[in-house]
């Protein structure tokens, strides 16, 4: 008897220990906006970010989207705002290119050997909105700290052919993991 409830003493420490261990997992807010010409567009919502045992979780809470997968990335820079190529304003080219830090210059999707800048689908529904999470198994909030969250309008085929970067379209929205301080 004093063994049994020993033990039940000892689970339920070692299960306080766990839920504590989770509620001290760090989360981080990233909220997205429109890209735009000039400056940033209106804010349609966030993203939390954080840790699991199986990679980066990525939980959205937009609106304000066209309905169908969108390609969904991590950019090298920290910055939503447009930059001149060719003479013209692209919203969200300060962003720079996909996060590549293993220099593979090669778009595999989420969970092949390509750049990690790859997250699966932002999956929008017919009302507008994008709730379900996406984990990226090969990233950590440490990661992606200070660089850019891109959607592109469209789907992305995790491919550099028939078009490079999958054939996403353009940068329709953005938001940057804030840096550690």
């Amino acid at each position: 008897m004093k063994n049994s409830i020993a033990r039940t003493a000892l689970a339920g420490i070692a299960l306080s220990c766990l839920s504590l261990g989770a509620a001290a997992q760090e989360e981080v807010e990233v909220t997205i906006r429109k890209t735009a010409q000039i400056n940033l567009g209106a804010e349609i919502g966030v993203v939390h970010l954080s840790d699991s045992e199986y990679g980066l979780m990525l939980t959205p809470n937009l609106s304000d989207l066209e309905p169908g997968a969108h390609g969904f990335h991590v950019h090298e820079n920290g910055s939503c705002m447009a930059a001149e190529k060719e003479g013209k304003m692209i919203p969200g080219l300060d962003a720079g290119g996909h996060f590549d830090p293993d220099a593979t210059e090669s778009h595999e999707g989420p969970y092949h050997h390509g750049h990690r800048g790859d997250l699966p689908a932002l999956i929008v529904a017919a009302d507008g909105t994008a709730t379900m999470p996406v984990l990226a198994p090969r990233l950590t909030l440490a990661d992606v700290r200070g660089r850019a969250l891109m959607i592109h309008r469209g789907g992305d085929t995790y491919s550099d052919a028939p078009k490079v970067l999958g054939g996403g379209g353009p940068r329709i929205a953005c938001g940057v993991v804030p840096a550690l301080e």
